[in-house]
């Protein structure tokens, strides 16, 4: 049976994984991409809608369709509390509202392993882990919110699945990582493998990163797979420690203590030089590492990149300017010399 799909924040570095991933399965009839801005890029089968998931009415766009997948999310503007619980939080709950009163089958819900509370570096946790996120980190706050908002919703008549990836990268996604979270000022030709010559980092700054393309994947299998329930935890190998990521960058890894990191971070940051609160520098030393266990055994999800070779190709795509046509992806979204992010301030909404 032919089935129809709604994807909010469809234009982004992971709904244009999302969109592709489905379109390629024959399950799949039409599939409604969901964006505040229509992007000239239509691959096939989308039908795109026009709305604010936290203004606009969506229970029509959700009508006789098979699953929701729901990734609609602010990172940026990062000064602006008040938008971003608007969007992410406010603007959850009235998809999740919208998903269940129209009757769809399944609701995928975008978490993070943002949402788990501090953790081991060492010894992987499930899916059961506590989820309160890290308090100084508005994306951890807002991601454990929206957990416990669906966790009222379970047993309702609709599948709930919550998937929570590592940092997710690919090429296409540079421009946009690159404006959220380095900002106009850093040249991107210090991203080339061997230009940075030593790299200060902290013990703790373990991460798990996987491609946009694999977790697309994860999306397909978690909306048309009929065992797909609960949480899955994605991320691809290896886990990436300091000593990693400086493989990656070409560079010498030195250790430094976490303060004076996470202090420069801050201080950057009222200073407008980047765009990233020093609350994500915490998240990065706090959050545990994932057991994706589940996700491989149960889900049936294999990522096909392995997590250094993702961190190499969203490293590729800062440098040259890669893209799509949609407004977060778009190469030079931030103007001629990146002129529109420095007149728009530092770590605002473009």
């Amino acid at each position: 049976m032919s089935r129809r799909v709604v994807v909010t924040g469809a234009t982004g570095n992971v709904g244009t994984s999302v969109l592709e991933a489905l379109g390629k399965d024959e399950r799949v009839g039409e599939i409604v991409g969901i964006a505040r801005r229509i992007p000239n890029w239509t691959p096939p089968k989308v039908r795109w809608v026009s709305a604010d998931v936290a203004a606009d009415d969506l229970r029509s766009a959700f009508e006789g369709a098979h699953a929701v997948i729901h990734l609609a999310w602010l990172i940026q503007p990062s000064r602006d509390g008040a938008e971003l619980e608007r969007v992410n939080v406010r603007g959850s709950r009235r998809v999740f509202d919208a998903a269940l009163a129209a009757g769809v089958e399944v609701l995928v819900h975008a978490s993070s392993i943002g949402v788990y509370s501090p953790g081991p570096k060492d010894v992987p946790v499930d899916e059961t882990y506590p989820r309160e996120g890290v308090d100084s980190l508005f994306y951890a706050r807002h991601k454990a919110a929206c957990e416990h908002a669906l966790d009222a919703l379970e047993g309702r008549g609709t599948r709930i699945v919550r998937l929570r990836p590592g940092l997710i990268f690919k090429r296409e996604a540079g421009p946009e990582i690159r404006r959220l979270f380095a900002g106009p000022l850093v040249p991107t030709a210090l991203l080339k493998p061997g230009r940075i010559p030593v790299l200060p980092l902290p013990d703790r700054l373990v991460v798990q990163a996987v491609h946009s393309r694999d977790v697309g994947d994860a999306y397909r299998l978690a909306a048309l797979e009929p065992q797909a329930e609960g949480a899955y935890n994605v991320a691809a190998d290896p886990v990436l420690t300091p000593d990693r990521i400086a493989k990656v960058l070409g560079a010498r890894r030195i250790r430094v203590p976490e303060r004076p990191l996470r202090t420069l971070a801050g201080l950057a940051w009222q200073a407008r030089l980047q765009p990233s609160p020093p609350g994500w520098v915490d998240m990065g030393l706090a959050v545990p590492i994932m057991d994706t266990t589940r996700a491989r055994t149960h889900l049936g999800w294999t990522p096909t990149v392995d997590s250094e070779d993702a961190l190499r190709e969203v490293l590729a795509g800062m440098r040259e300017t890669s893209g799509l046509d949609t407004p977060p992806l778009k190469p030079h979204a931030g103007g001629p010399l990146r002129v529109k992010e420095l007149l728009t301030g530092v770590g605002r909404r473009l």
